[in-house]
């Protein structure tokens, strides 16, 4: 059995997910989330130029880490191949996606607010970085 195989039934206690976005410059992808959203920027690492390499922002439970494209490459040159054409959205829930969407206006709109199957009202923007962002407020049955 390779270590890519699943094993039965082992089941690991996993408590956590954070992102860990790959971008070209850290400091526009923080100042969306924490101007726009109210988060908290945290461990920031800057470069020897003085630029972000790595950077976390964070609101309660929900986390987003930030890393340049260079400063993984400066680790890791062979991941090149690995970091083109990747593409990454995150799903975020609210309880009021009128303020969510007024916090992200001017953002690129990547869809426009619906309604969906499933019984969300959804919208989704690019952020800086270039990832999507989607926020859903889920309806009352």
């Amino acid at each position: 059995m390779t270590s890519s195989s699943p094993q039965p039934n082992v089941s690991p206690r996993l408590q956590h997910l954070t992102p860990i976005l790959i971008v070209d410059a850290v400091e526009p992808c923080l100042a969306f989330w924490v101007t726009r959203l109210g988060f908290v920027a945290e461990n920031q690492v800057p470069g020897a130029d003085g630029r972000l390499v790595f950077a976390s922002v964070k609101n309660g439970d929900i986390e987003v880490m930030y890393q340049t494209r260079d400063s993984v490459l400066a680790e890791r040159p062979e991941a090149a191949l690995e970091l083109s054409g990747h593409s990454t959205a995150l799903f975020i829930t609210t309880e009021d996606l009128d303020a969510a969407e007024r916090a992200v206006q001017g953002a690129p709109i990547v869809k426009a607010r619906h309604t969906t199957f499933y019984g969300s009202v959804e919208i989704y923007v690019k952020e800086p970085g270039g990832n999507t962002v989607g926020f859903a407020q889920f309806t009352s049955a």
